[in-house]
């Protein structure tokens, strides 16, 4: 039996199976392939590490992360964040690696290792928190309402202006490709 049990939620099978290839033998390596199946496995098979993508399909890792938080026994566990933007990831989150460790996509097994290290640290340092409970909501509730409408209009926009950046994506790859002819 492995002594401890790391849990690598990538979408990219290549990262999982690098993750694996650079840890010691007796660490038992979990894998899931998007946020929903890792927020599973994270409460059915309790690992000692999570390794979480910031970008994945079903259920994003930010999305994980504020599962995570949620619940003080899972902030408890060790929490290293990947991404190759970490921009993205600092846009996410005000207080940035306060929590988790993060390291940058790709990465080498020294990388790796520290960011376990220090995710670990952290873990450990980290206070432990009380958790609101849902059954007693506090403020406005039309506040909360107006709020939530005004994040759909948002999504709603932004959505809006992904497609707007597919279209100009696929005129620039057609582009391109009649340059390259």
């Amino acid at each position: 039996m492995a002594a401890h049990k790391i849990l690598v939620i990538d979408d990219s099978k290549v990262i999982r199976m690098r993750v694996k290839e650079m840890l010691p033998a007796n660490v038992d390596v979990i894998e899931a392939k998007d946020g929903a199946q890792g927020l599973s496995l994270i409460r059915s098979e309790h690992p000692n590490v999570i390794m979480l993508d910031f970008l994945l399909p079903k259920m994003s890792g930010w999305e994980v992360y504020q599962e995570i938080q949620k619940r003080p026994e899972l902030q408890a566990i060790p929490l290293v964040m990947m991404s190759g933007r970490k921009e993205e990831v600092t846009e996410k989150l005000p207080e940035p690696f306060e929590y988790f460790a993060f390291v940058g996509k790709p990465f080498e097994k020294k990388q790796l290792l520290e960011a376990i290290q220090d995710a670990t640290k952290k873990a450990r340092e980290r206070p432990a928190m009380a958790v609101p409970s849902p059954a007693a909501p506090t403020g406005d509730s039309s506040a909360l309402q107006a709020e939530v409408e005004a994040l759909k209009q948002q999504v709603a926009k932004m959505n809006g202006e992904i497609e707007g950046l597919k279209k100009q994506l696929v005129q620039l790859v057609g582009f391109i490709k009649q340059k390259l002819k």
